[in-house]
């Protein structure tokens, strides 16, 4: 069980999980963790080298070997990755990339090897995990845990908005199917299916001000 203090920040892609633990962590000046960045950049090492993602034990050894390092600047929104050494940050974003993180993410023997990987950067002061499984398998014994929601119409929205603001373009209604296609495979997988801690507080987000979501969370972690 760990002794530190750790803000798990779990729920489906597009609720502003991402933003929410990022502002907390620097509110509480608590470490940050991207979960969805480890799966991302592993997607992306997997990719790199050409591996088949039926060849577990392959997936394994990439996993357990992954050069992952996070580094974030003190006035930027943005956490910078760097895989193999080289900033894969903007690649990391891609909806590609998000694609093959969330088939490869389903696969066991990578949520068992990326788990350690995980769990060391729980680390005094304390840690902000943002995630999937953070609240319900990475860190189960976390003091506070929260779950984001929001209607699958606002977060394909917010996807679109987010893809503009980096010059990128895309189509609603692929963006909106797509949501609804990785929902599925993230709630019904085998391995650390998506869903709430049974102790966790469910925020909904689709009417809310990130303002408003981060003073509920700040309420939550005064009781």
């Amino acid at each position: 069980m760990s002794t530190v203090s750790i803000l798990t920040v779990d729920g489906p892609s597009g609720v502003g999980k991402g933003t929410v633990a990022r502002i907390m962590s620097q509110k509480k000046g608590w470490h940050l963790l991207d979960s969805g960045a480890i799966y991302r950049a592993f997607a992306l090492a997997v990719d790199a080298r050409g591996i088949d993602v039926s060849n577990e034990s392959a997936l394994e050894k990439i996993a357990q070997t992954l050069d992952l390092e996070f580094k974030t600047e003190e006035d930027s929104e943005l956490v910078s990755v760097y895989l193999d050494g080289k900033d894969v940050s903007k690649v990391l974003r891609t909806e590609k990339t998000g694609e093959m993180a969330s088939k490869i993410a389903s696969i066991g023997v990578v949520r068992a090897a990326l788990l350690y990987r995980q769990q060391a950067f729980a680390k005094e002061p304390g840690l902000v995990a943002d995630g999937r499984d953070m609240g319900t398998v990475v860190f189960a014994d976390a003091s506070f845990k929260v779950f984001l929601t929001a209607s699958a119409d606002e977060r394909a929205n917010r996807r679109l908005k987010q893809l503009q603001n980096q010059g990128s373009e895309g189509i609603i209604s692929q963006i909106l199917a797509d949501v609804v296609a990785r929902d599925e495979r993230d709630s019904s997988r085998k391995h650390s299916p998506l869903k709430p801690a049974k102790d966790a507080l469910t925020i909904d987000t689709t009417e809310l001000s990130i303002d408003e979501v981060i003073t509920k969370v700040m309420t939550l972690m005064e009781k």
